[in-house]
């Protein structure tokens, strides 16, 4: 019988110590919210340069460039005479 009890009770301690050693430390959590900011800055900054990429070859920014272009060399040409 005592040994039934003994077996039970080493069963209990191992079972506990396996859940308390899978509950992630204090440490832990911070180096996985580390990763997971490093991992969004990475994700944002690669959409906001395709996001800039796409403005600087769309249509609508080239005429303007274009625009503005002959507006200065307009201006110029009248400082100029």
């Amino acid at each position: 019988m005592r040994l039934y009890l003994a077996v039970a009770a080493l069963m209990l301690v191992l079972l506990a110590h396996a859940e308390a050693q899978e509950e992630p430390t204090i440490e832990q959590h911070f180096a996985n919210f580390q990763t997971k900011v490093m991992e969004l800055g990475k994700d944002l900054s690669e959409k906001a340069t395709a996001a800039f990429k796409k403005l600087e070859e769309s249509e609508f920014a080239t005429k303007t460039t274009n625009w503005f272009n002959e507006q200065m060399s307009k201006i110029k040409d009248a400082f100029t005479k």
